[in-house]
């Protein structure tokens, strides 16, 4: 069996501060410059969102496209939006083996 990997999604706090950095700096851009909903995988931040302009910053070395989309759908959950897809659909193409290729959006 495969184990899945722990995938969080949450609001990010000023704690975050550094992890978010380093994120835009893999990624090659500016840090987020609003309020974020970051995605962690096995305690790790591999992508965020900002809520005030709808940028993302993600590793460029992990699959990182299923995690935007669950990071836009909280973000239209947050704005109280009815999500276009489900969480359900995300997380199982998500943990496909047959997309392990790293992905970037």
């Amino acid at each position: 069996m495969i184990p899945s990997p722990t995938i969080v999604i949450r609001l990010a706090t000023l704690s975050d501060h550094r992890a978010l950095s380093d994120l835009a700096a893999l990624d090659s851009r500016h840090p987020l410059a609003g309020p974020a909903v970051l995605a962690e995988v096995d305690g790790v931040v591999r992508a965020a969102l900002d809520l005030s302009d709808g940028s993302v910053a993600a590793d460029p070395f992990a699959r990182t496209a299923e995690l935007v989309d669950l990071l836009r759908l909280r973000a239209r959950r947050l704005e109280g939006e009815r999500p276009a897809r489900s969480l359900r659909g995300a997380l199982a193409r998500l943990r496909r083996p047959e997309r392990a290729l790293s992905l970037r959006t």
